[in-house]
């Protein structure tokens, strides 16, 4: 199964009445990849920066987690490590939700082999870093398509 096919059906006991992901990836705080390949000082400072912004805007982070958006609600979940081959890796818990009232952009930036997400709600702001092939587009996507019929 697919990182996004367990986000949408991991999430589901989170969700209200009439409510449905339309898209999500797994991310972790920006700085984990320094810190695992050896900047540590540098991987943790950015990880706490990306942690710090998150609890100002009243959203938690996990590490490994996913950043789901349903046609409500931007939500952060914790997630199972993935081991390969799509083992591994479900749904734990709810983390962290904003209305999308409150999300004031998700923007996407390539950087080498991954991605950097950048979250801005209620005027602030965290990062995360996700796989090439993870479905920012999508959440991007849907994130501007809620917005604009709001």
């Amino acid at each position: 199964m697919r990182s996004e096919e367990k986000i949408r059906h991991g999430a589901r006991p989170w969700l209200v009445n009439g409510e449905t992901v339309l898209a999500g990836f797994v991310a972790r705080p920006r700085g984990w990849t320094q810190g695992v390949a050896g900047s540590i000082h540098l991987g943790a400072a950015q990880q706490a920066a990306a942690r710090a912004g998150a609890e100002a805007a009243a959203f938690r982070l996990g590490s490994p987690m996913a950043l789901a958006i349903t046609d409500r609600r931007l939500l952060s979940l914790s997630m199972g490590a993935q081991v390969g081959m799509g083992l591994g890796g479900g749904v734990k818990e709810l983390l962290g939700e904003a209305p999308l009232s409150a999300v004031d952009s998700i923007t996407v930036t390539r950087l080498l082999l991954g991605k950097v997400v950048t979250v801005t709600i209620r005027g602030t702001s965290f990062t995360l870093e996700v796989g090439a092939g993870a479905n920012t587009k999508g959440v991007v996507a849907a994130y501007e398509r809620c917005r604009v019929g709001a």
